[in-house]
């Protein structure tokens, strides 16, 4: 997951460079600052303790969702071509279902007392 996660950040990458200045360093800026932090939590929730997962994978949620929005404003606004809309949020939907799955998973493997 965390290598699913890693290939959509390089495209956002791409697109990124592609904005411009003005845009860039605005929204864009915001949507990068968020793909780090959803790889961040990916990362914790990869390597946290069994007991800390799940507030891990909470986070790492949360993470994919704001990320899905603004990727989506950003189409909106017309700040990135349709292809790479398209790629970016099979990206994001696809690694918010692994999370979804592996919480789900974590749950039922061990439920909250």
């Amino acid at each position: 997951m965390l290598e699913r996660a890693k290939a959509a950040y390089k495209i956002w990458l791409v697109v990124h460079r592609k904005m411009a200045r003005s845009e860039r360093f605005g929204i864009g800026d915001r949507i990068d600052v968020l793909w780090l932090d959803l790889l961040d939590s990916l990362r914790k929730a990869a390597y946290a303790p069994i007991n800390q997962k799940l507030s891990a994978l909470e986070e790492a949620i949360r993470a994919v969702d704001v990320v899905r929005f603004f990727i989506q404003v950003a189409w909106e606004s017309e700040l990135m071509a349709q292809s790479h809309f398209i790629s970016l949020g099979k990206d994001v939907e696809e690694i918010g279902r692994m999370v979804g799955g592996w919480k789900k998973g974590l749950l039922t493997k061990n439920p909250p007392r």
